[in-house]
C-alpha cells in the first residue's frame, strides 16, 4: 500500500532501512492482489462452468449487485481505519432510501437532484450524530452504533408506518438513473468507481486523510503530535453516513420499491467486505480499493453459488471462512513484517 500508516511527520531517528520499509508497504498490496486474484479465479471458473455467467446481462447484474455494497464498504473502511466501527450503516441506508422515496410522494414537483441530495444529507446527519456520540460521550463505537442501528431502524419503521413507496410513485427520470449506462457501465456502478477513486486519492495524498491512519495506529500519539483526532473521527463517521445515504439513493433508483426493511442485515456484509479486502479491524491499515474488492468478491460469491448449485446457506459459511482467513493472513503478514523491521533495525544500528 502506498498510503502511510503512521503520523504524517514521523521522526527519522531509528527509521527502518528502505528495504524493510518497502516490505511494510507491500503487505497490504499483497492482500489486495490476493483478493483480486480470488475474484478473477472465481469468475473464470464459474464462466467455464456456465458461459452465461459472463453474458451481457450477467456482467450488468454483477456490476449493479456490487455497487451498493462497494459504496458502503468504502465508508466503513474510513471508520475502521480510525479504529472504530459503524454498525448502523444498514439502517442509515434504509432511512435514506425511504426518505428519498417519500419525498417524491410528498413533494412530486421537487427536482430529482434535490431529492437525491436530500437522501445523501439524511445519511450525513445520521453519520454526524454517530461521530459526535462516539467522540463526546467517549463510549466505544461498537456500543454507540449498535444503539443507533436500532434507533434509526425504529425511526424508519415509524416513518413508513408499515407502508412502502413503489416505482409508480417515483419519476421515470429518477428510475432511469438505475439503468442508464455510461461508457458501457451502469451509472450506479460508475458512481461507485468514482467514489472509490476519490476517497482512495484523499487517503493517499491529503494530510487529513493520512492522519486517519495515524489515529488508528495510535490515537494517543496522534493527539500528542497535534492531530485533531476527535474532529477527524467525526469527519470519518460523517462521510461514512453520507456514503450510506448515497447507497440508499442508488438502491431506490435501481429497485424502485422501498420500505422500512431496506438495508436490514447489510451492516455485517459491509464489515465483512472491508475486512476481507484487507482493512484491519484493529485500525491503521487498509485501503478503500481493498474494501471495494472485498465487496466485489462477496457479490461474486453470491452470484456464483446458484450456478454451482450450492445452497445459499453455504454463502454465510464461505463468508465466515473468508473473514477468518483474512484475519489469519493479516496476522501472518504482520508478524513477518515485524520480523523484517526488527532485523533491519538491528543491522542498521
Amino acid at each position: 500500500m502506498s498510503t502511510p500508516t503512521t503520523a504524517p511527520t514521523p521522526s527519522t531517528t531509528g527509521a527502518p532501512p528502505p528495504s524493510t520499509a518497502r516490505a511494510a508497504r507491500r503487505r497490504p498490496q499483497v492482500r489486495e492482489l490476493g483478493v483480486l486474484l480470488a475474484v478473477v479465479v472465481l469468475i473464470a471458473a464459474t464462466w467455464l462452468h456456465n458461459p452465461g455467467f459472463l453474458s451481457h446481462q450477467g456482467v450488468r447484474d454483477l456490476f449493479l449487485g456490487a455497487t451498493v455494497l462497494a459504496v458502503l464498504a468504502v465508508g466503513q473502511a474510513l471508520v475502521l481505519i480510525t479504529k472504530n466501527v459503524d454498525l448502523s450503516v444498514g439502517s442509515v441506508m434504509g432511512l435514506s432510501a425511504f426518505g428519498t422515496g417519500i419525498l417524491f410522494v410528498t413533494f412530486p414537483g421537487l427536482p430529482v437532484p434535490v431529492v437525491m441530495l436530500a437522501g445523501v444529507l439524511i445519511g450525513l446527519a445520521c453519520g454526524l450524530a454517530n461521530g459526535l456520540l462516539v467522540t463526546t460521550v467517549q463510549v466505544p463505537a461498537l456500543v454507540v452504533t449498535l444503539g443507533t442501528l436500532y434507533a434509526y431502524r425504529g425511526l424508519n419503521h415509524w416513518w413508513a408506518s408499515g407502508g412502502q413507496v413503489n416505482a409508480h410513485d417515483m419519476p421515470a427520470s429518477f428510475l432511469t438513473l438505475g439503468r442508464v449506462p455510461v461508457l458501457g457501465v451502469p451509472l450506479p456502478a460508475a458512481i461507485a468507481v468514482v467514489v472509490v477513486v476519490v476517497v482512495g486519492l484523499y487517503l493517499a495524498h491529503f494530510r487529513s486523510g493520512r492522519e486517519l491512519y495515524a489515529i488508528g495506529s495510535n490515537a494517543d500519539a496522534a493527539r500528542l503530535s497535534g492531530i485533531p483526532a476527535g474532529r477527524r473521527v467525526i469527519t470519518a463517521f460523517a462521510v461514512n453516513g453520507a456514503l450510506a445515504g448515497l447507497a440508499g439513493v442508488l438502491f431506490a433508483a435501481r429497485y424502485g420499491t422501498v420500505d422500512s426493511t431496506v438495508g436490514t442485515g447489510m451492516e455485517l456484509q459491509v464489515v465483512a467486505a472491508a475486512v476481507v479486502g484487507g482493512v484491519a479491524i484493529a485500525g491503521g491499515v487498509g485501503t478503500v480499493y481493498g474494501a471495494a474488492l472485498g465487496a466485489v468478491l462477496l457479490t461474486t460469491i453470491t452470484a456464483a453459488l446458484p450456478i454451482w448449485q450450492i445452497d445459499q446457506f453455504w454463502q454465510q459459511a464461505v463468508v465466515g471462512a473468508l473473514i477468518l482467513a483474512a484475519i489469519g493472513l493479516d496476522r501472518l503478514l504482520a508478524l513477518r513484517t515485524a520480523r523484517k523491521l526488527r532485523g533491519g533495525g538491528a543491522r542498521g544500528a
